[in-house]
């Protein structure tokens, strides 16, 4: 059998024909190879798939059928890639440079197969212009109990070692993606923090952003799970003082 490749990039869509391409463009820019990318289309009614298509690697693979939403066709990319870290690079994200994953494979070589490898993230526009940095940095150093703090890490900055991930948890509809680091990072050994660089262009206006009183509701049910009810109340206190420190000071 054929050496599973050193990442699994998984790359979720539905009709996105206007952002696949700078997704697709990203990928096959950067200078590390041993990787796989696959595409996980819910059969779109769009081009999206024509333009995935269109430029041809021998690394990418395109599924598309229906699915549950976006943490279905993520646990279906999980069982069709054989990477042994999985990076998660949703349609409109990008990698930042073309060296990315490069730095991430020194750090995974350098640290002897940490659990998780992370870094910065921007956010950016349709057009893929910076709009800013992300409102939360990823600390230098990463524990389970940082996630206490909310998504500290953007999902998408986040390779996890697969034998540590879990499925994503199909009962919550926007922040899945939350439950399921808070998971890896309690099966990581070892966590190992790029916080010099940005690595993830993280498209503003996302399922998250677009649905976010659900998005929190649902974060705070699993920061209530991990970290008590008590502390996760008192946490909010400074979430909301967080919050009106950043829209006083735009």
């Amino acid at each position: 059998m054929k050496k599973a490749p050193l990442f699994a990039i998984i790359t979720v869509c539905r009709n996105a024909a206007g952002t696949i391409g700078r997704t697709i463009a990203s990928v096959d820019a950067q200078t590390f190879t041993d990787y796989e990318h696959l595409i996980v289309d819910g059969a779109s009614t769009d081009a999206t798939c024509d333009m995935a298509s269109a430029p041809a690697s021998p690394r990418r693979r395109i599924v598309s059928e229906p699915d549950r939403g976006i943490y279905d066709a993520m646990n279906k990319g999980m069982a069709m890639t054989r990477g042994k870290y999985l990076i998660f690079l949703n349609a409109g994200d990008a990698f930042h440079n073309a060296d990315v994953l490069e730095r991430y494979a020194r750090a995974i070589k350098s640290a002897n197969n940490p659990g998780i490898v992370y870094a910065q993230t921007d956010i950016v526009d349709n057009d893929g212009r910076r709009i800013g940095s992300r409102h939360l940095t990823a600390p230098d150093n990463l524990t389970l109990k940082s996630f206490a703090a909310g998504m500290v890490v953007c999902h998408q900055a986040f390779a996890a070692l697969r034998r540590i991930a879990p499925q994503y948890n199909l009962r919550y509809r926007f922040s899945a993606d939350y439950d399921w680091c808070i998971q890896c990072l309690q099966h990581s050994r070892r966590n190992v923090g790029l916080t010099g660089m940005v690595a993830i262009d993280y498209l503003d206006g996302g399922a998250t952003t677009k649905n976010r009183v659900a998005s929190l509701r649902e974060r705070f049910t699993i920061m209530c799970y991990y970290y008590g009810t008590m502390g996760t109340i008192a946490r909010h206190f400074g979430f909301v003082a967080r919050a009106l420190r950043r829209k006083f000071t735009k």
